[in-house]
C-alpha cells in the first residue's frame, strides 16, 4: 500500500488509527517526492514476476496530493510498465474531495475506488466526522452520487463498530438499496485503548466492536444476503468463507495461514511490514537505501509473517473453523483462551459463531460448485426447503 501523504486526512474520524501516524515524522510535509514516485514505480514494476500489477493508494486521504500527483503516476507506470503487462490502481478514499475531474480520470484509468461509508446518516456521522466535528454523510453522498454519474467503478468499507453493530439489516439494506453498492467490505473497528497509537494492550476503546456483537451483524447480514443476494452482492467475508469451504485459499490477509504480503510504504519511501503496524519495531527500512524487493524478501519480513501462524495457541489449533478462520489478523490477537495462552484473537467468539452458523449453506453452495452449478442456487433451495 502507498501512503502518499502518509496519514494526513480532511478528516478526524475518532476511530482512525492512522491519524496518529504523524508523530513519527515531526516537521514533515507529508507529501511525497515525484523522485520519490518514480524510485518506487520503477522498483515495484521491476520486481514483478507477474502479467498484472496493482498498485494500492491509501491514506489518510491520498487525493490531498491532488490529480496532478495522479497524472504523473499513470505516466510513470506506462513508462516503466513491461511489455504485455497490464497496470491496475485501486484507492481508498473517504469521497469528499472528489469532483467532476477526478472522477473523469478515473474513469479514463480504470481506477476502481474504494468508498469509506458506515451505514445510513446517523450510523456513519457517529464516529466519521471532519476536523471541525461536523458531520460527512452528505459530502460522502455527493462523492458517490459522482462515481455512479461518470461509470467509476466502486466498492463500500463499512467500519463496524459500537454505534453501527447493533444494526446489521439497517447498514446492508443502505449500502445494498440507497447506494447501490455491488462490492462491500465489512472492518471490525479494534481500536486499542493507549497512549501511542500502537498495538499495544489488552484493553479496547467504548468505540470499538464486541466479540460477540460482531459475529452477530455478520450472521444478521448473511442470513439476508444468502436468502436473496448471491450472485448479485458481492460480500468479501462471505467470498472469503466459500474458498476456505471449497479448500482454495481465502484470498485476504487476515484468513490466511500466514501474512506479511500487505506492506505498507509511507510517503518519504520507509516501508513497514503491515498497514496495522506502522511502529518504529517494524518498518524494514526505505527504498532510497535498501531495494523493495530485498526488503520485502528479506528474513526479518518472512518472521513477521510466519509468526501468524507459529504463534497461534494450542486452542486454535484445535477449532474446528480453523481451516477458514487461521486465527485471524495478528493485531486483534491480544485475548486470552480459556485455559490462560496468551495469543486468541479478540474476535474469536463473533468468528466462531459466524463460521459455525454458515457451515450448512456453506457445504451447499460447495456443492453446487464441485458439480458445475452456481451457487446462487442456494436461494431456491432455501426458498423450498
Amino acid at each position: 500500500m502507498l501512503k502518499p501523504r502518509g496519514p494526513v486526512c480532511n478528516l478526524g474520524c475518532s476511530y482512525c488509527y492512522y491519524l496518529s501516524k504523524e508523530r513519527l515524522y515531526p516537521g514533515s510535509d507529508f507529501r511525497m517526492s515525484e523522485e520519490l514516485l518514480e524510485e518506487y514505480t520503477c522498483q515495484y514494476i521491476e520486481s514483478q514476476r507477474v502479467p498484472e500489477v496493482t498498485f494500492t493508494w491509501q491514506g489518510g486521504e491520498p487525493l490531498l496530493m491532488g490529480l496532478d500527483f495522479f497524472r504523473r503516476a499513470v505516466e510513470l507506470q506506462q513508462k516503466y510498465r513491461k511489455p504485455g503487462m497490464n497496470v491496475f490502481n485501486t484507492l481508498q478514499t473517504n469521497g469528499i474531495p472528489l469532483d467532476d475531474a477526478w472522477c473523469r480520470f478515473f474513469r479514463e484509468h480504470g481506477f476502481l475506488i474504494g468508498i469509506s461509508l458506515d451505514g445510513p446518516r446517523q450510523l456513519h456521522d457517529a464516529y466519521r466526522a471532519d476536523k471541525a466535528d461536523q458531520p460527512t454523510f452528505d459530502r460522502v453522498m455527493t462523492g458517490v452520487e459522482l462515481l455512479n454519474r461518470h461509470g467509476v467503478e466502486f466498492n463500500i468499507l463499512a467500519c463496524i463498530h459500537a454505534a453501527n453493530a447493533d444494526h446489521p439489516l439497517e447498514v446492508y439494506r443502505f449500502l445494498r438499496n440507497e447506494v447501490g453498492a455491488q462490492f462491500i467490505q465489512f472492518i471490525p473497528v479494534v481500536e486499542r485503548d493507549n497512549e501511542t497509537g500502537f498495538q499495544e494492550g489488552d484493553k479496547v476503546t467504548d468505540r470499538s466492536v464486541g466479540p460477540g456483537q460482531y459475529g452477530e451483524f455478520l450472521i444478521g447480514v448473511f442470513d439476508e444476503w444468502v436468502r436473496r443476494d448471491v450472485g448479485t452482492i458481492f460480500v468479501q467475508i462471505f467470498d472469503t468463507s466459500l474458498a476456505g469451504w471449497v479448500s482454495h485459499r481465502p484470498g485476504l490477509c487476515i484468513f490466511e495461514e500466514t501474512c506479511g504480503a500487505a506492506l505498507v510504504m509511507e510517503h518519504n519511501g520507509d516501508l513497514y511490514s503491515c498497514d496495522h503496524f506502522v511502529e518504529p519495531s517494524h518498518m524494514l527500512g526505505n527504498i532510497l537505501e535498501t531495494p523493495l524487493a530485498d526488503m520485502t524478501r528479506s528474513a526479518r519480513q518472512q518472521h513477521f509473517g510466519l509468526q501468524k501462524r507459529e504463534a497461534l495457541p494450542r486452542y486454535c489449533m484445535k477449532c474446528d473453523v480453523r481451516f477458514v478462520c487461521n486465527g485471524g489478523c495478528p493485531k486483534n490477537r491480544f485475548a486470552k483462551t480459556p485455559d490462560g495462552e496468551d495469543g486468541l484473537n479478540y474476535l474469536c467468539e463473533g468468528y466462531h459463531a459466524f463460521f459455525k452458523h454458515i457451515d450448512k449453506p456453506m457445504r451447499f453452495m460447495e456443492a453446487e460448485l464441485q458439480a458445475g452449478r452456481p451457487p446462487a442456487n442456494i436461494m431456491s433451495w432455501l426458498r423450498s426447503s
